[in-house]
């Protein structure tokens, strides 16, 4: 989630904190005290970190920083959250009721009501316009980076697996959202008919198929799969008018800056007015309606 303020002068700079200590927060660290030069990542100043565990400096000198100081000091002015998915809700509206900016990994939040009020809360706490941007999902965030071409195709497509067994993701359309955000960032407009949840406790499996229809009545089906064992992973088949892709195309050599960077970058860029309202307002579209597919299939599941 990124929130941004267009009417703050382009030399203003945020003081930034880090909650949560794993591979993403420990990125946010190390990008914001070597940012890219030049680029609207400069605007932000990492002020510490919080953790439930108590640790020491993070990469020499960031310190450890308690909630409350977090959410009430003046210095800070915006907040990284890096922790569990079912803990991301709360820990964003908190920093919102506190006036804070807030940058969060997918997914916001584990319903649709809860986006849709955290997003209120943010129209009357910071200033609009804010938006969610890309939210890096480690290993898949390259694809979430790439624009794609538009192209004609027809049915069936189908979106294969992505297994894993973390806990505290919550259900699989919201643990799996960043594929679902892809899909909709290559088709468009989605809806969902039909959705299906098996489960295996016994031997900790769940398999999620939900079928999607786009704007034009074309067929998606996609498949999220966790389980012991299974590869970490995205399969896909797409049958296209003249061919049929059953692999996504490599990306283009890596450059200098990597996919978290570039995340900073942007969202920088918003907090210092350069974003447009209408690429904020068209990113705000497309993540309430990616959270509402999640939430209609979760329901049809149950």
């Amino acid at each position: 989630m990124k929130i941004t303020v267009s009417s703050l002068s382009l030399s203003e700079m945020f003081g930034a904190v880090v909650v949560g200590l794993g591979v993403a927060g420990s990125v946010r660290i190390r990008d914001m005290l070597a940012p890219l030069p030049g680029s609207a990542a400069e605007k932000l100043a990492v002020k510490g970190f919080v953790s439930r565990r108590s640790l020491e400096p993070q990469q020499g000198t960031v310190e450890q920083v308690s909630m409350s100081d977090a959410l009430n000091r003046d210095d800070i002015a915006a907040a990284f959250v890096c922790t569990e998915n079912e803990s991301h809700e709360e820990t964003v509206r908190q920093f919102l009721a506190a006036g804070k900016h807030v940058c969060v990994e997918y997914p916001m939040t584990l319903n649709y009501k809860s986006a849709l009020e955290l997003w209120d809360l943010a129209r009357t706490k910071v200033s609009l316009p804010w938006s969610c941007g890309p939210g890096p999902d480690k290993g898949e965030s390259a694809l979430e980076l790439w624009t794609w071409p538009g192209t004609k195709v027809s049915p069936p497509w189908t979106c294969g697996t992505w297994p894993r067994t973390k806990p505290r993701f919550g259900f699989l359309a919201f643990s799996g959202i960043a594929r679902l955000t892809w899909l909709v960032d290559l088709f468009g407009e989605l809806s969902v008919t039909t959705a299906t949840l098996e489960e295996d406790a016994s031997n900790n499996y769940s398999k999620m198929t939900a079928q999607l229809r786009t704007a034009d009545d074309r067929a998606l089906t996609w498949i999220e799969e966790r389980g012991p064992g299974l590869p970490r992973a995205k399969n896909i088949h797409f049958k296209f008018e003249s061919f049929t892709l059953t692999e996504v195309p490599p990306p283009a050599s890596r450059g200098a800056v990597g996919l978290f960077m570039q995340d900073l970058v942007l969202f920088g860029a918003k907090l210092s007015g350069q974003v447009s309202s209408e690429e904020l307002q068209k990113e705000k579209t497309r993540v309430l309606h990616c959270l509402s597919l999640a939430q209609k299939i979760q329901d049809l599941c149950q």
